[in-house]
């Protein structure tokens, strides 16, 4: 079923597309260095923030494609990014906070923009915003347990 609604929520789905496909969450993926040196109390968290980005950007998609546009990606490495792969995950959680809190800030601003005649394209940027919360609150309490844990590695006996 194809629906039509205003070139805006076009707009807004496919900034909130791409800002999600270039997250740096995408460096997260299986296979990461990141996740396989973690702890197990914040790479199962992690894995499934992954899968959860995954199905978000999926479900965007497909919101865009239902209101009859096509989705047009342009990806890229930010220049912020090229060393990512180097850095420790004590150093990477704070950064996957700070994204973390930038796509809420962006699913915030994005919510009053949305016609009310478009509810189903409401429904799901509220979802997906209660998903992003839920996982800031995770990212912040495993970056603290990190942190945490490198201040009591580098005490002295």
């Amino acid at each position: 079923m194809t629906m039509t609604a205003p070139v805006a929520v076009v707009d807004i789905l496919s900034s909130l597309l791409d800002a999600t496909l270039n997250s740096v969450f995408r460096f997260m993926g299986e296979g990461s260095p990141y996740l396989s040196r973690a702890a197990a109390e914040v790479r199962k968290p992690l894995a499934d923030m992954v899968t959860a980005e995954q199905r978000r950007a999926q479900e965007l998609a497909e919101m865009i494609e239902t209101l009859g546009s096509a989705v047009v990606h342009g990806s890229g490495v930010r220049r912020d990014e090229q060393y990512l792969a180097f850095l420790s995950l004590k150093f990477l959680l704070p950064k996957l906070v700070h994204e973390k809190l930038l796509q809420v800030e962006r699913y915030e601003n994005a919510l009053p923009a949305i016609p009310r005649e478009n509810p189903e394209v409401k429904a799901l940027v509220e979802a997906h915003l209660a998903q992003h919360q839920r996982e800031l609150a995770q990212l912040q309490h495993a970056s603290d347990a990190v942190v945490a844990a490198a201040k009591n590695a580098q005490k002295p006996l």
